[in-house]
C-alpha cells in the first residue's frame, strides 16, 4: 500500500501516535509519505520506505494568519497525484479532515479517487471542538470521511455527545512499542546522578498546559515526600512551566524537583523511575501513563476520560477524582513504602502495557485500510 499520513509534527500524543505507525507500517514494506509543516520529532527519514513532504506556508501581506488548511489541502493533491497514493490517513479532525476533504474533491474532477481515514486523538474534540465556531466545520468533516477512527471510547461517546455524527466511529486505542523498552542500557547512573541517596524517584511527562495540572504533581509529591525520601523528575515543557517553577520556589523544594524540558527520547528516564504521575483534569487516552508501564512504572491518576482504559486500578496503579490530592498520595506512599508491593506493580503495569503493544493495534489499522482501498477500487470500476 502507499499510504500519506497526515499529522501534527510536534510532542504531543497524536504526533507521536501517526509517526510509529507509519514507521511500524513502513516496516512491513508499505510506502508511508507522511505531510506536515514540519518533520515528525520521532521520524527517521533514512528508514526503508518512509517520505516526508513540507507543507511550506508563506507570509503574504494580505494574511494576518497563513491560510495553512488551503496551501495543505494543495500539498495532498500534489503528493496523491504524483505519488500515486492509495489512502490518506489524517490525525485530529481540524484543519486536517477538512484539508483531506477539500483535496479528495479537488482530485475527483480530475478522475482520482482517494479514501480518507480521519482519528480523532482528545483536544480536537474535548477542547477546540467544543469552540461553537469550529462545531459546523468539525461535524462536517468527521460526516464526510470515508472511516472514523476514536483512540479511546471515552473520546468516541464525548464525540457523539457534542456532534450530530452520521456515521460509525470505531475505537482503535493507541498503542506502545514495547521493543523499545528492551535493552535499554545501563539506568544507575540515571538513577545515582538525581537519587544519590536511593530516594524513590517519581515522574511526569507532559506539555505542561493547564488541563495537566502538573502543580497538582508538586502537590503530591509535597506529601509523598514527608513520607518516604524522594526526588521529582518533570519532563516536558509549556505555558505553565514558568509558574511551575516559582511554585517549587515558594515551597522551598527546587532542590528535590528537576525541570529536564523536552526529551526525544524517554524511555530511559522512565525505565529509571519508580512512580508515574498523571493528574490531568482531562485525557482523552493518557499515552504518557502507557510509556510509563511499558517501562515498567506503575502509574498514580486522575480517573478522568480514557484514562481507566489504560491504567487499571488497583493493578497497574491507582485511580483517583480529579484534584484528590490525599488519595493520590496516600496510594503513591502505599506503592513506594513497601518494595514488594512496588515491584508487583511494576510487574502488572508491564502487562497491562502488553495489551497495547503495537503488534496486536497494527492489524486494525491494516485491515481498515484494506477494506476502503478495495471499496474504492470496485467503486471506480463500476463508474468506467
Amino acid at each position: 500500500m502507499k499510504i500519506g499520513i497526515v499529522c501534527y509534527p510536534t510532542f504531543g500524543g497524536s504526533g507521536v501516535v501517526a509517526t510509529e505507525l507509519g514507521k511500524a507500517l513502513a516496516a512491513k514494506g508499505n510506502k508511508v509519505h507522511f505531510i506536515s509543516y514540519q518533520q515528525p520529532f520521532k521520524l527517521d527519514l533514512f528508514s526503508e520506505n518512509i517520505f516526508y513532504h513540507e507543507v511550506k506556508v508563506t507570509d503574504y501581506p494580505l494574511f494576518d494568519y497563513p491560510p495553512y488548511e488551503l496551501v495543505l489541502t494543495s500539498k495532498l493533491v500534489d503528493v496523491v497525484k504524483f505519488e500515486k497514493l492509495d489512502i490518506l490517513h489524517v490525525h485530529y479532525a481540524i484543519p486536517h479532515a477538512s484539508a483531506a476533504y477539500m483535496a479528495q474533491h479537488i482530485l475527483q474532477s480530475e478522475g482520482i479517487n482517494i479514501p480518507f481515514i480521519t482519528t480523532l486523538h482528545g483536544t480536537d474534540i474535548t477542547l477546540v471542538g467544543k469552540d461553537k465556531s469550529f462545531e459546523p466545520v468539525i461535524t462536517f468533516a468527521i460526516n464526510e470521511s470515508n472511516a472514523v477512527t476514536a483512540v479511546s471510547e471515552s473520546l468516541r461517546k464525548d464525540t457523539l455527545t457534542h456532534f450530530n455524527i452520521k456515521r460509525k466511529i470505531e475505537v482503535i486505542p493507541n498503542f506502545i512499542c514495547l521493543d523499545d523498552y528492551e535493552n535499554i542500557g545501563e539506568i544507575e547512573s540515571i538513577r545515582k546522578n538525581f537519587a544519590p541517596k536511593g530516594e524513590k524517584i517519581l515522574i511526569h511527562i507532559s506539555n505542561f498546559r493547564k488541563v495537566k495540572r502538573v502543580e497538582d504533581v508538586i502537590k503530591v509529591f509535597d506529601l509523598v515526600r514527608k513520607e518516604i525520601p524522594a526526588k521529582l523528575l518533570l519532563v516536558g515543557d509549556g505555558p505553565e512551566r514558568y509558574r511551575l517553577e516559582e511554585f517549587c520556589r515558594e515551597r522551598k523544594t527546587c532542590h528535590l524537583v528537576h525541570f529536564l524540558g523536552k526529551l526525544k527520547d524517554t524511555e530511559r528516564i522512565l525505565s529509571a523511575s519508580d512512580l508515574f504521575l498523571l493528574t490531568s483534569e482531562s485525557e482523552s487516552f493518557g499515552l504518557s501513563a502507557l510509556e510509563a508501564m511499558a517501562a515498567k512504572v506503575p502509574v498514580i491518576s486522575s480517573n478522568t476520560g480514557g484514562i481507566p482504559e489504560v491504567n487499571e486500578h488497583g493493578f497497574s496503579g491507582f485511580l483517583s477524582n480529579v484534584g484528590d490530592i490525599e488519595n493520590m498520595a496516600k496510594n503513591a506512599i502505599y506503592i513506594l513504602s513497601d518494595n514488594n508491593v512496588l515491584n508487583q506493580f511494576k510487574a502488572n503495569a508491564y502487562e497491562q502495557a502488553k495489551k497495547f503493544d503495537i503488534l496486536k493495534i497494527l492489524p486494525k489499522y491494516e485491515i481498515l485500510y484494506k477494506e476502503l482501498i478495495t471499496k474504492n477500487r470496485a467503486a471506480a470500476l463500476n463508474n468506467q
